[in-house]
């Protein structure tokens, strides 16, 4: 009978299926389990997305950055051109100050008549002062319009006794104009207690009383004219009795502007 030989263990075919030996583990990269992959991408590809569940608060909190950021360029801006208009404003106020040298006007009361005021009878009074004013404008190249509006008021106290207004006229510059206005008040209602002042004021030769004016006017710069702006004299004056002979004992004015 014939005998087997066995081959010799020869190394495998290229056919066959080589058998691989796992390989000793390293200290510096851990083996993968089986069935597990690892994927190097490089670092320049990688790009964070927030988490699904995060993805409309991501999409909330951009939009409120981008509206902030709109927001405060619009404050800048608006900022900006404020502080800009008040430049031009202080750059154009002082221009007229230093080229026209402006000065306020003066007003004073000089003299007063007074009818109309009878203290022995408890009938309401009609009071009627006829006041002289005195307006002044000092300016060289500056002139007054007064315009349609004015009031003038005579108060005793607190009550109010006669009203009137001033004339319409232009002042021109290095001006004094003297102008009389009725003032006229009508049934006016006295406490026993203000008539017992006011006799007793006349008996001591001292009556007090307040002039309050009121006055649009316009300002002449050149050729041009300014907007309406409103004059405000208030004046204490003392007479010594409440006739149409009465004189004036002291007086005191005050003078300011509304400009809008």
């Amino acid at each position: 009978m014939a005998e087997r030989v066995h081959p010799r263990d020869s190394p495998p075919s290229s056919d066959e299926h080589p058998i691989l030996k796992p390989a000793p583990p390293s200290a510096e990269k851990p083996i993968p389990q089986p069935g597990t992959y690892v994927i190097q991408i490089p670092k320049d590809q990688v790009y964070r997305v927030p988490p699904p569940e995060n993805a409309r608060r991501y999409t909330h909190l951009s939009k409120r950055k981008s509206s902030r950021s709109t927001c405060c360029r619009c404050c800048c801006c608006f900022l900006t051109t404020i502080l800009s208009l008040l430049l031009a404003a202080v750059i154009a106020a002082a221009v007229i100050y230093f080229v026209f040298r402006p000065e306020a006007p003066s007003y004073s009361v000089d003299d007063v008549a007074i009818k109309g005021f009878n203290l022995t009878s408890s009938s309401p009074l009609s009071p009627e002062f006829d006041v002289t004013v005195r307006a002044h404008n000092p300016n060289d190249k500056i002139g007054i319009y007064y315009e349609k509006g004015s009031s003038v008021k005579i108060y005793y106290e607190d009550v109010n006794l006669c009203n009137g207004a001033l004339p319409v006229f232009y002042q021109p510059t290095n001006n004094v104009t003297l102008f009389e206005t009725t003032l006229k008040g009508s049934r006016i209602e006295l406490t026993t207690a203000a008539l017992g002042s006011l006799s007793n004021d006349q008996k001591k030769g001292r009556v007090p009383f307040t002039l309050k004016l009121r006055a649009p006017v316009k300002i002449k710069v050149g050729s041009i004219r300014t907007w309406e702006i409103t004059a405000k004299v208030t004046c204490k004056i003392t007479v010594d009795k409440l006739t149409v002979a009465s004189k004036i004992v002291s007086k005191d004015c005050d003078y300011g502007v509304d400009l809008w």
